[in-house]
């Protein structure tokens, strides 16, 4: 049962009836394209003249477009209805420590563009280039109407100020992304922390079935991060700050992390730990300038290098030991692993269930999915977090 909170709340209209079926018939579409009306009445349970009112409309506001016409052995021939992915464009914006990677999208989550640059240190810097690039990109595509930006942080959002206020891996505490970036396009502009996003782009687009509503994303790359949608919603907690596991200490003899504790799960399991088992530098987090990059390491490791493979092991270890804390005290349906430590899955996989086995006593029946790094999660969750305002369950 969702509690209903008397402090903020929105009594149903009859127009609040009018809006859910609206979007049921827009999700389904998106689904099932193409479709015809008589089916969409049959998958919603909807009377055929309420699916022919919402289809006409979403057909005059240009969500939807009617294509090929059906052949039936009698009866009204039917035409199928599509999604119109040109109808809007949305900008996704992934930022990683070294890397920025921008892509445009239509509606229907298909990239249109794709470009990238250098994040650097300097924060200010940062988001004067990143303006400068999204307003060449709207100016580019003059014919289209843009719904929004998208924008996957390092680190955590707080609701209220909308915030960078958790990014200990840039070191951006306090910074304001959103209002220079929505001043430079006029445009609005969604923040969210990469896990969550991520846990976005499976809601939208895993391939995990509809009956799947508790979903953990584990975003591992140059930290950890965590996102969990619990009965079909993204948890975020009272300031934006839930899900921050990778900040959990699993060993207290372990380097002091960038966010200042000690022993995190991500200073043992993150890409930066396994360089740093490669490198020999145990003691603490900051890598020697001769360090390869992880991408190095998954290379040596398909070469057999005995050094690589023993980090990845590793890794795969500690990786292990978070995931079973998750699945022990959340028991979900589904981790999904995201980051390129996925390339190595058929090494890692063994180890990784290993420890799953021998530390999570409850055998929760989750399961382990590994995703495709070049399907570009985090960007596609970015496109979702903007367009979730049309597809989603309004509040009510």
């Amino acid at each position: 049962m969702r509690k209903i909170d008397l402090t903020n709340f929105q009594v149903a209209t009859t127009g609040t009836a009018r809006d859910i079926n609206r979007r049921i018939v827009l999700n389904l579409i998106r689904k099932h394209q193409p479709v015809s009306r008589a089916d969409l009445s049959r998958r919603s349970g909807l009377q055929r003249s309420t699916v022919s009112a919402i289809t006409e409309q979403l057909i005059a506001q240009r969500w939807v477009t009617e294509g090929a016409i059906g052949h039936l052995p009698r009866g009204r021939k039917p035409t199928f209805l599509h999604l119109n992915g040109q109808r809007a464009g949305i900008i996704g914006v992934n930022i990683r420590p070294l890397n920025t990677t921008i892509a445009l999208a239509g509606l229907d989550m298909e990239f249109l563009s794709h470009e990238s640059m250098l994040t650097g240190t300097d924060p200010q810097r940062f988001v004067s280039e990143l303006s400068r690039r999204l307003s060449e990109i709207i100016k580019a595509h003059p014919e289209m109407d843009f719904e929004g930006i998208g924008v996957a942080v390092p680190g955590r959002v707080d609701l209220a100020s909308q915030k960078l206020v958790f990014a200990p891996n840039v070191g951006w505490a306090g910074l304001d992304l959103k209002t220079p970036l929505e001043t430079a396009t006029n445009l609005p502009v969604e923040l969210e922390n990469a896990a969550n996003v991520c846990a976005l782009a499976e809601l939208w687009n895993g391939q995990h079935g509809e009956g799947i509503r508790h979903l953990v994303a584990v975003t591992v790359s140059e930290g950890i991060g965590v996102g969990m949608i619990l009965n079909g919603q993204l948890l975020r907690g009272p300031t934006g700050l839930a899900g921050e596991f990778g900040h959990v200490t699993i060993r207290e003899d372990g380097p002091i992390c960038r966010c200042g504790n000690r022993g995190c799960w991500e200073v043992w399991a993150s890409n930066t730990a396994a360089v740093r088992f490669y490198s020999n530098t145990a003691s603490h987090c900051n890598l020697p300038p001769s360090a390869p990059r992880f991408e190095d390491l998954l290379r040596l490791a398909e070469q057999n290098d005995p050094k690589a493979v023993e980090a990845l092991e590793k890794m795969a270890h500690y990786l292990g030991l978070g995931l079973a804390t998750l699945v022990t005290g959340l028991a979900p349906d589904v981790v999904v692993l995201f980051g390129e430590f996925t390339q190595a899955w058929q090494r890692m996989e063994p180890l990784i269930r290993k420890v799953l086995k021998e530390r999570q006593p409850t055998h929760a029946s989750t399961k382990i999915v590994p995703t495709d790094p070049s399907t570009q999660p985090r960007l596609r969750g970015t496109i979702a977090l903007v367009l979730q305002k049309h597809f989603g369950l309004p509040y009510i």
